[in-house]
């Protein structure tokens, strides 16, 4: 049983803790044997991992973990109980997958319990939420004591690509609110031992702010850094300008989660820290995940963490390089609720030049839909969407659809489309979680609304912006994406 799902739910008390109680108790905690932290099954996914090198092996195994998938959802939940007659035929894994429906977010949150395995007891779920950068709140769940432990293996690995070694400190800007920012003064960046972490408000990115983030880097020298692209252009920017070698000379490679990442982007970061940039494409769904690699910027998916489709506009599977799919997974490794055929909403090419680095890997050339849009707050700061979507509010869990609507600064309407109406209490925690989470920069009025209109390319957008941020300190990087 791993410590580190034992002690997920006291997270909140160790990072809202003052850094001294952080450093101790966190470096104490850091010298415990991974094993221990992640589980055996950590191990299991660590050398699914390493079989990955064999081809013949790696693609084996993905057929047999796509069956086995299958066969455990359409015998053991509900909604795919139709299916079991299926399991009779002669068919490969991926004749049988065709087989299942596509999955849209919509059916799976009016319908959750049809989704879950009937086979496995209430105390293996793991509950979370996601919203992300996409405008569908949902909850869904998770297998204990497996799901985790299964990211801390990828995601190690992820950063074994990068070069990350065991005494190497990150510098982070992924939306992480840090405690004490809201106040004039406080502070706003914090150190985690455990993670070896360096977490950086992604609240507070205005010229203003940067010596002090100069200054807690020079302290704890981070040598690679894991951000949101909307939270490190501007602090690229300000380097460029103000130029601090002792800092982006020390950085190894940059690792970018969460959001569409643009050349220019990608061209600025390398100009600034003269270092690899690489790609991380994942979801709390947990159906599939991706990574670039230091020689090739393409996304190369992982076979054994789950199985890759992309799906064309009418339905059929896109075989074509060039043809925009949507991105389509069915997750392995989750028991509790697996996910078949999950529409991700994303969109995808399938790369046309060969793949000699990773054989057997998917590879897309790049992913779409995945936005960067920012709140203005009532001091002027930015906050990008991507930060308040890391929030998974729970008070949005039911809810069908949201949008924030911004005509003023500091102020923002969030529309949400669901069935009934939020509780007074609700709309309160709701409220006071998105201030806490932008630092009381912004106050959100919130009203439920029968219909929230989709974009011209039948996308939704999670925020309609009205004000032109481009005049905004750190907006200056969203100039030239279209």
């Amino acid at each position: 049983m791993p410590m580190e799902d034992i002690i997920h739910p006291f997270l909140k008390h160790y990072t809202a803790a003052p850094q001294w109680i952080k450093t101790t108790v966190g470096g104490i905690y850091s010298h415990i044997p991974t094993s221990l932290r992640y589980g055996v099954k950590y191990e299991k996914f660590l050398a699914e991992i390493r079989g990955c090198r064999d081809p013949v092996w790696m693609a084996k195994r993905a057929d047999e973990k796509l069956m086995q998938t299958l066969r455990w959802a359409a015998e053991t939940v509900p909604a795919y109980r139709p299916l079991q007659a299926e399991l009779s035929r002669d068919r490969s894994p991926d004749e049988l997958l065709a087989a299942f429906p596509l999955l849209e977010k919509a059916s799976l949150k009016s319908s959750i319990e049809s989704y879950m395995s009937n086979a496995k007891a209430q105390r293996h779920r793991l509950a979370a939420h996601t919203g992300g950068s996409t405008s569908i709140p949902m909850r869904l769940y998770l297998e204990k004591y497996v799901s985790r432990s299964k990211d801390f293996a990828y995601n190690g690995t992820f950063d074994t690509v990068a070069g990350i070694g065991p005494q190497d400190r990150i510098l982070a800007l992924r939306g992480r609110t840090v405690p004490g920012a809201d106040r004039p003064g406080g502070p706003i960046w914090m150190y985690d031992p455990i993670k070896r972490y360096l977490h950086l408000s992604s609240d507070h990115l205005e010229p203003q702010h940067m010596s002090r983030y100069i200054t807690a880097a020079r302290a704890w020298k981070p040598t690679f850094i894991h951000a949101f692209p909307s939270a490190l252009v501007p602090f690229a920017r300000w380097l460029e300008a103000n130029p601090a070698p002792d800092i982006t000379e020390r950085i190894r490679c940059v690792q970018l989660f969460s959001e569409n990442v643009y050349d220019y982007q990608i061209e600025l970061i390398q100009r600034v820290f003269n270092c690899p940039v690489l790609l991380d494409y994942g979801h709390t769904e947990r159906a599939l995940k991706a990574i670039s690699l230091p020689e090739d910027r393409r996304y190369f998916f992982w076979p054994l963490y789950g199985k890759l489709e992309l799906i064309g506009f009418d339905g059929k599977p896109v075989t074509r390089p060039g043809e925009l799919g949507e991105i389509v997974g069915t997750g392995f490794d989750n028991r509790v609720m697996p996910l078949i055929r999950y529409r991700t909403g994303d969109l995808a090419m399938w790369s046309g030049e060969p793949n000699t680095v990773r054989p057997g890997f998917p590879v897309v050339d790049r992913i779409e839909g995945r936005l960067q849009e920012f709140l203005v707050c009532k001091e002027q700061r930015l906050v990008s969407i991507c930060t308040i979507g890391a929030a998974h509010f729970e008070q949005l869990a039911d809810a069908d659809r949201m949008q924030f609507e911004q005509s003023e600064p500091g102020h923002a309407l969030l529309k949400v489309l669901s069935a009934t109406e939020l509780s007074e209490s609700a709309r309160a925690q709701l409220s006071a979680g998105i201030r806490a989470k932008t630092q009381g920069g912004l106050e959100v009025e919130i009203v439920r609304v029968d219909e929230i209109a989709r974009t011209t390319t039948g996308k939704h957008k999670l925020l309609v912006q009205n004000l032109d941020i481009s005049s905004y300190l750190g907006a200056s990087h969203i100039q030239g994406e279209e």
